[in-house]
């Protein structure tokens, strides 16, 4: 991280952003009161109980938020990338988080103070129904995911994972390796699942010749096979 230059106004600048569609002066307000962090793989960016300060964009890197249930395992609800929000539900619903987010690789955020984002909400339209937008999209992906981790078998949720990865972080430069390394046992928490199936099932599907395994490197050898496999359930 300390070898990479953030920019940390792309939040605000990119144009795939809720912001994009803010004036040039509003955007420029923003900036100036951006507060900015870095965190290392693993640290923990809010946790469960924390109060939020404001809203969070991730502007580099990759996180997980995920919520702890019976037994104290995980069960990670959402996957963020760059220039997504984190902790939103929580601010808008003027509640405590009910989640954890921390950092799967070395990541940079930046809150934009509750007030600053209300007063936007109440003075630009435009902006109200960008930030409306994004979060109705993300409710629709929950719900998918609430059927699927419910009634799809083991090889069907965990198949949807690897295509929900691909679809979220890409693939590295071969088109074929995903461009994120989880652990075992975050592929099992994503795919609500033990450990010890999400490997047995990895295992089997690297047989198959449906994808490769090295390490936490999981290349996509035959995605359509993969797609069947997930839609099948």
């Amino acid at each position: 991280m300390q070898q990479k230059t953030i920019n940390f106004e792309n939040c605000i600048d990119n144009q795939k952003s809720v912001f994009a569609v803010l004036t040039p002066e509003e955007k420029e307000n923003i900036k100036r009161h951006l507060i900015c962090n870095l965190y290392k793989k693993g640290e923990i960016i809010f946790k469960e109980g924390d109060k939020p300060n404001g809203l969070i964009c991730l502007s580099d890197g990759k996180v997980k938020v995920f919520k702890e249930g019976v037994g104290g395992r995980e069960q990670i609800i959402r996957m963020a990338k760059p220039v997504g929000f984190i902790g939103y539900r929580a601010l808008f619903a003027e509640e405590i988080h009910h989640a954890t987010a921390v950092a799967i690789e070395d990541s940079a955020t930046c809150l934009i103070e509750k007030e600053i984002v209300y007063q936007l909400l109440r003075s630009n339209p435009d902006f109200s129904l960008s930030i409306i937008k994004a979060f109705a999209t993300e409710l629709g992906f929950s719900l998918d995911r609430t059927v699927t981790l419910t009634q799809k078998h083991i090889r069907g949720r965990l198949a949807e994972s690897l295509v929900f990865l691909k679809d979220t972080y890409g693939f590295e430069a071969d088109n074929a390796t995903l461009k994120v390394y989880l652990s075992r046992e975050d592929i099992a928490n994503l795919s609500n699942m033990t450990t010890s199936n999400a490997i047995r099932t990895l295992s089997a599907f690297a047989s198959e010749g449906v994808i490769g395994i090295d390490g936490r490197k999981i290349k996509i050898i035959d995605l359509a096979k993969l797609e069947r496999i997930s839609d099948l359930g």
